[in-house]
């Protein structure tokens, strides 16, 4: 097996695929590895968010968050219709509930303007019912640029492709790296049974991104923390209730969108998630627990500090993550008529936040570049809307030599 690669890119999930692809467009001669520690490609983040194709009408203007989004978002459906993927962009209702709500609506409809987003439109409470027959708000915004997409496929196709460029690129699954080494202009890539060496190593490792900083060397004033979000399947008559997508006004000043409804590419609705502190960062049920993982976070002062500004919100979130009764009347906010045999446990998700030693969460995307690696650090949501936008951004980086 060929142990020498022009480019070497940790991690299998959609951020990583995606450069893989883009890489080989702009370089179709240089040989790429893609390595995946698990046995399939998108087995975290990517496989386990809720498929939302994302408008960018929450993201600060000028940030990469919003540039990459709007960008990412246009090139992702591209994609979906020149390869045949599932997809349907099918609007989303952001909705007010109380008089309270109004001003945030009214700021996150004006961020959206800002965005580029035209064709959103405030709708009263009649006008939201000819979207959401059975919701009952006080106002929201139509959003026509949300949809819903199968990203797991988005992956297998982008993997093909980036294999059909160029015949001696590859993708190796259950291979973890365990060790980086640097030999003058070359890099190591030492996983548990081979050693790879190549000129640049590109690390898109999510829920480990930390974790692979620190064996390149890197310093970080930060550390990835995960959040587990628990979702609802909505089942019976409850499907009838949901349209499409129905959010309600979040927390501004948390990089969270509160539990939603969710029409899925299949057709069906999936309701939540909610956001709690998961004591495993790669821990997809209630009770998952590592003890290094926990211990490695509590020791991060960072983590005490956003636990002391948010407490009431997080005890909050763990009721509810406890509680279909809790969880129920959160969902009864967007439609009132949903009964407790509507909604049934489904699927967890665990989403990888970068956290400085402030107690700040990273609200944008972040990339820092050495000699001969790239570390995407921080790629939260809408990173999977947002992922050739993104493979473009770290692509440019790699080829700028004025870029950081």
């Amino acid at each position: 097996m060929k142990k020498e690669y022009d480019y070497i890119i940790i991690g299998g999930g959609i951020i990583g695929v995606a450069t893989a692809y883009k890489l080989a467009l702009k370089c179709p001669t240089k040989t790429i590895l893609v390595l995946e520690k698990e046995p399939q490609l998108a087995s975290h983040q990517t496989g386990n968010n809720s498929g939302v194709v994302h408008s960018g009408i929450y993201y600060t203007p000028g940030s990469l968050k919003a540039k990459n989004c709007t960008n990412g978002r246009g090139q992702l459906i591209d994609f979906a219709i020149k390869h045949n993927i599932s997809f349907e962009m099918c609007g989303k209702l952001i909705a007010a509930f109380e008089e309270s709500e109004i001003e945030t609506l009214q700021k996150i409809y004006n961020n959206g303007i800002k965005n580029g987003l035209k064709d959103i439109k405030i709708l009263t409470s009649e006008e939201s019912k000819i979207y959401e027959p059975y919701i009952d708000c006080i106002k929201s915004i139509y959003v026509p640029y949300t949809g819903i997409i199968d990203y797991k496929q988005v992956v297998e196709v982008l993997s093909q492709e980036f294999q059909r460029i160029n015949s001696k690129n590859k993708v190796l699954k259950n291979v973890k790296v365990v060790a980086v080494g640097n030999n003058v202009n070359k890099k190591s890539i030492i996983t548990a049974n081979d050693t790879f060496v190549t000129n640049y190593a590109i690390f898109a490792a999510g829920l480990q991104a930390d974790e692979m900083a620190k064996l390149d060397n890197i310093n970080l004033d930060l550390q990835i923390v995960g959040f587990r979000g628990d979702y609802y399947n909505v089942v019976n008559e409850g499907v009838k209730k949901v349209k499409g997508l129905i959010y309600p006004v979040p927390n501004i000043n948390l990089p969270f969108l509160g539990v939603h409804l969710t029409k899925m590419h299949d057709g069906s609705i999936e309701a939540g998630p909610n956001a709690v502190f998961s004591f495993k960062k790669e821990g997809y049920s209630r009770t998952s627990f590592s003890i290094k993982d926990t211990l490695r976070a509590f020791r991060f002062k960072g983590l005490w500090k956003l636990f002391y500004g948010y407490w009431k919100i997080g005890l909050g979130e763990y009721k509810r993550a406890f509680s279909k009764k809790l969880f129920l009347t959160s969902l009864q906010r967007l439609v009132p008529d949903l009964k407790n045999k509507d909604i049934i446990k489904g699927k967890s998700g665990v989403r990888a936040q970068a956290l400085n030693s402030e107690g700040k969460l990273i609200d944008d995307f972040l990339i820092k570049k050495t000699k001969n690696s790239l570390h995407i650090v921080n790629a939260p949501s809408p990173a999977a809307t947002a992922c050739l936008a993104i493979a473009d951004e770290v692509i440019n980086k790699l080829f700028d030599k004025n870029k950081n």
